[in-house]
Order: structure tokens, then C-alpha cells, then sequence
């Protein structure tokens, strides 16, 4: 027996044996080129990952300043139509027109007058139609969406004579309103 397995290992090759040994080698070099390699690219994976996240994050936090926005715009706009800006008093004016117009009298702006400060807007308004009409449209303008102080309110009747009564409305009246523009801002 004993000399069967010398005999045995006298058979035995080497190069089969060291070929295998090599193919290990090389199979676990390969084996850790690749471990190294996954680790690698799983790192990357983890930092695009957390990059993306990230940029995620910030176009959420994006829109919801968009759409904070867009809702304080239009309060913003609404809270502008309150103000006059010294540049531009025309849509102010516009107001007492359409206010006029839509209380069915007929107004015009005499005088606007600046004050020394630059902080209040005083405009004269001189209006004609029928009682009704009148505070009608002195009532529009207390509750118009400008902050107003009447100075000086002025009723009168005109004078009774051919043409100055109409049928439909009564006796024609004319009204002068003074009032100062306190939302007036520079």
C-alpha cells in the first residue's frame, strides 16, 4: 500500500497542480479587482444619490417659493389698489370717474393740490345730478378702496328755472367735495 501511493505520487503531475494553483490566483485577484471595484462605484452611487436628493429637495423648496409667491402677489396687488403712488395719481382720478359715472352723476375734478410734505393729495371735486345721485356717490366715495378725509362737503340746489329740473331725476344739484388722499405714498 505504502508503495502504491508513492507510486501514485510519482504519477502525479506538477503542472496540472500549479496550473490550478495559478487559475486560483488569479480567479481571487480577479475576485478582489472586483469587490474593490463595486465598493467604488457604490460609493459613487451613494454620493449621486445624495446629490440628487438634494437637488430634490431644492426644487421642492423652489416651487413652494413659487407658489408663496404667486399667493402674496396677489395681495400685493390687491393691497396696491389701497395706495396712490406719487407718480402716478391717474388711477386714483380714474376712480372718482367711474365712482361718478356709476352713481349716475356727473363729476369733474377741479383742483389737485399737493402738499408741502408730499404725503396727502387734496382734490376738489365739483359733481351735478340729482340728490340721489349726489350722496350715492358720496357714499361710494367713503367706502371707496382709498383711505379718504372729507375737508369740506357742499350741497346746494340750483336755481329753479327753465331746464334745471329734470323729470325723471327731481331738481338738479351740484355738490363740491374737498377731500384729502391720506394713502398716498411716494
Amino acid at each position: 500500500m505504502l508503495q502504491e501511493n508513492s507510486h501514485n505520487f510519482k504519477k502525479f503531475k506538477k503542472a496540472p497542480f500549479l496550473l490550478s494553483v495559478l487559475f486560483l490566483l488569479a480567479a481571487c485577484l480577479v475576485f478582489i479587482f472586483l469587490y474593490r471595484e463595486t465598493k467604488q462605484n457604490q460609493k459613487i452611487t451613494e454620493e449621486l444619490q445624495t446629490q440628487w436628493q438634494k437637488e430634490t429637495e431644492r426644487r421642492e423648496e423652489m416651487k413652494l417659493l413659487e407658489h408663496s409667491i404667486q399667493k402674496i402677489d396677489d395681495q400685493r396687488i390687491l393691497l396696491e389698489t389701497h395706495f396712490v403712488q406719487s407718480s402716478n395719481v391717474v388711477p386714483f382720478l380714474d376712480t372718482i370717474e367711474q365712482l361718478a359715472t356709476s352713481s349716475k352723476a356727473a363729476s369733474e375734478v377741479t383742483s389737485v393740490d399737493l402738499s408741502p410734505e408730499n404725503t396727502e393729495l387734496a382734490v376738489t371735486i365739483e359733481t351735478f345730478g340729482s340728490f340721489e345721485a349726489l350722496y350715492r356717490f358720496l357714499a361710494l366715495l367713503e367706502n371707496s378702496p382709498y383711505e379718504l378725509e372729507f375737508v369740506s362737503v357742499d350741497f346746494e340746489k340750483q336755481n329753479v328755472g327753465v331746464g334745471t329740473e329734470d323729470k325723471n331725476t327731481g331738481p338738479a344739484w351740484r355738490a363740491v367735495f374737498g377731500v384729502r388722499l391720506l394713502s398716498f405714498v411716494q
